[in-house]
């Protein structure tokens, strides 16, 4: 099989086992290059760890993880993470406060959290912006990121998961935290990002069915 023809993710038996606790247990799943999936589930149902397993930071206690053509074990994955666009909560909670909202979403390139880690040109920099503008939060890109409300925050997450020109993007319950209108404004976003056919493969976690976008195809629901 060549990359091109694998699927974007596969998961084939994966359990995840934490002080003797079952937290994920036999999931068999295959995301295809064209489609745009939605985890569903109660609070605790292993929604966040399974995503963590697809994002390669986490190794299942049991079953294969293959991800864009690497499988889990067998790849670089300091390699292989450059091209899996992710947005959490915890992953917000790592980037330090006084980062400029431009750099958060250029250092997204080579998965970092800090700019100076690695070199970056012009055409990095107008990318990053032109990303901020397409969630149309342009207008904070040389702000701290610790400044943005939560909802700021989430579109810039978003312009992040997009920097490297990713094969895989996962969104851990990017709605959380957000009043009414925010969750409604990104929800539409997401939507209209969902109807754009050069975008790769989305996985939206959640627990809110009313939170679903438009465009999503496919549903995987976690006892």
């Amino acid at each position: 099989m060549t990359v091109a023809a694998c699927p974007a993710l596969e998961m084939r038996g994966v359990a995840v086992v934490r002080d003797g606790r079952r937290i994920l247990d036999g999931v068999d799943w295959r995301v295809e290059t064209d489609e745009r999936w939605v985890v569903l589930g109660a609070n605790g149902s292993g929604k966040t760890t399974l995503l963590r397993v697809a994002s390669l930071y986490l190794h299942p206690t049991e079953g294969t993880v293959t991800v864009l053509g690497g499988m889990l074990g067998h790849t670089d994955v300091r390699s292989l993470r450059t091209h899996v666009g992710l947005a959490s909560p915890a992953l917000a909670d790592l980037l330090r406060p006084d980062v400029a909202v431009a750099d958060v979403v250029m250092t997204a390139k080579h998965a970092a959290l800090e700019p100076w880690w690695h070199a970056y040109d012009d055409a990095d920099r107008v990318r990053a912006r032109g990303l901020l503008e397409r969630l149309g939060v342009d207008r904070l890109a040389d702000r701290p990121f610790g400044s943005l409300s939560s909802g700021e925050r989430q579109r810039v997450q978003l312009a992040r998961t997009l920097m490297a020109d990713p094969g895989l993007v996962l969104l851990d319950e990017p709605t959380a935290g957000l009043d009414l209108g925010g969750r409604e404004d990104l929800v539409d976003r997401l939507a209209t990002l969902a109807a754009d056919p050069a975008l790769p493969p989305v996985v939206l976690v959640t627990h809110h069915v009313e939170e679903i976008p438009a465009g999503f195809t496919h549903l995987l629901v976690l006892r």
